[in-house]
């Protein structure tokens, strides 16, 4: 019954979102020229390097989204509300059972992560600090934390055939297979990376496994952060390409294994450009990148896991209107980002695609989980060196056939609801801070 409701319920919701925000076109003007951009342009250009840019686009983009707010507020309470219905039906409580069922995770580890991380906020809060004395402002606002640093020189540029040599290149560093498997989707165009108008923000990788493919859909603009996006996405890619052969039951991951083998990708090439940057400036141009990785998964996403709980709390008793959710939003991002910003985004809730998708609740922890999962995997494997190739597509194709605690034991010899493999990953990105600290001591 909830299957066949589905189709009008979770997922006719979802749909009636992508509907929306088809629509949406954002009022920019860049380099002189006034135009209508779709929302994903939109998106990209909240990271242009000029702050003037930012500051005029963040205003119309907020806008945009304020705009149909109601229609947003409709959809996201119609779903949650389906969502709550089907809980009610199961005697579930808690609205992170399900997410934690699906995640095959224990609630214990979530709770450990989140501490270890919350115990080390200070740092990443110098680092914001830092970016805006680079940027000659007393606060970031929300559109500055993941704008790039230029240091009076040019932002660096991939082309598309550029950013595909480099992803080959550095995969290869790591694990041939992976490698190889990237050149046959490049050759034989499994992606749609064109930045065109009327593409929706983000980017995603979809399996058919009846033809053995996946396909990868994004809008590239030739940002090192966009290069790392596409290999976070051939990460996913190649981790159906190695499960397939398993049997049928044992190819159904979980997300936040899944996140595991996107961001291992992408932390392969955001490293490989720090480690091959030719000067200073560039070096630290590139380490501002990676550590917006950090802020990304530790600040950002957790501020989205704290509206979500909220909000699914706040849907139990009724309706949540467009402003009490814009209020949520915009508490969760300062106590997220521990009130270092000077400005916040609290029509997010509406812009991110993530709060409406119709299979998985909570679409945002998993994120923080596979980031620094994939940080202890990644050392270990630099480490280890090009033996590791075979041990980490094994525990890949372990994935759909554990718990996630259960494959870390086995393949890692780790106890996730403990914090020493946490504090372990935390020091490798507080390294990275630390390294950026040092090296922009003398530009303020």
């Amino acid at each position: 019954m909830i299957n066949a409701l589905n189709v009008d319920g979770y997922r006719g919701w979802s749909d009636h979102y992508d509907t929306v925000v088809a629509t949406i076109r954002v009022p920019v003007v860049v380099d002189g020229e006034e135009k209508l951009v779709s929302a994903g342009q939109a998106l990209n250009l909240l990271s242009h390097p000029d702050r003037a840019v930012r500051v005029a686009v963040f205003e119309a983009y907020g806008k945009a989204w304020q705009e149909k707010s109601q229609l947003f507020s409709d959809t996201l309470n119609h779903l949650a509300g389906f969502r709550l219905a089907v809980y009610r039906t199961r005697n579930w409580d808690n609205v992170l059972a399900e997410p934690l069922a699906i995640n095959r995770l224990d609630e214990k580890t979530l709770a450990t992560m989140w501490n270890v991380i919350e115990k080390h906020k200070a740092t990443f809060v110098s680092f914001l600090n830092r970016k805006a004395q680079l940027f000659g402002i007393d606060k970031l606002s929300f559109h500055d934390v993941f704008a790039p640093l230029t240091l009076d020189s040019e932002p660096k540029k991939y082309t598309y055939q550029e950013g595909a040599d480099f992803i080959l290149t550095q995969f290869a560093k790591f694990s041939p297979k992976m490698a190889s498997f990237a050149k046959h989707a490049f050759e034989q165009q499994w992606i749609e990376a064109e930045d065109r108008d009327n593409k929706r923000p983000g980017g995603f990788c979809t399996d058919i496994p009846l033809e053995k493919e996946s396909r990868i859909f994004m809008t590239y603009d030739g940002a090192p952060g966009t290069v790392a996006t596409l290999a976070h996405e051939l990460g996913h890619a190649f981790h159906s390409h190695v499960i397939r052969d398993e049997p049928f039951e044992n190819t159904n991951y979980a997300m936040n294994v899944a996140e595991t083998a996107s961001t291992f990708a992408e932390m392969i090439i955001a490293d490989a450009s720090v480690k091959e940057a030719a000067t200073k400036e560039e070096k630290i141009i590139l380490l501002e990148d990676k550590i917006g990785r950090s802020i990304a998964f530790f600040m950002d996403i957790r501020a989205r896991f704290l509206f979500e709980t909220r909000f699914y709390e706040a849907r139990k008793e009724g309706l949540v209107s467009a402003d009490r959710l814009n209020t949520l939003m915009e508490d969760a991002q300062r106590e997220a980002f521990q009130d270092a910003l000077s400005e916040y985004h609290p029509q997010f809730w509406s812009s991110k695609l993530h709060f409406y998708i119709a299979d998985v609740p909570f679409y945002n922890f998993p994120y923080t989980f596979g980031y620094l999962f994939s940080l202890g995997i990644y050392h270990q494997a630099l480490a280890e060196g090009s033996g590791y190739e075979d041990k980490y597509i094994a525990l890949l194709q372990d994935t759909g056939a554990m718990t996630t605690e259960q494959l870390a034991q086995k393949h890692l010899g780790i106890d996730l609801t403990k914090p020493d493999f946490w504090e372990g990953a935390l020091e490798i990105a507080v390294g990275d801070v630390e390294e950026f600290l040092n090296l922009t001591n003398d530009l303020v």
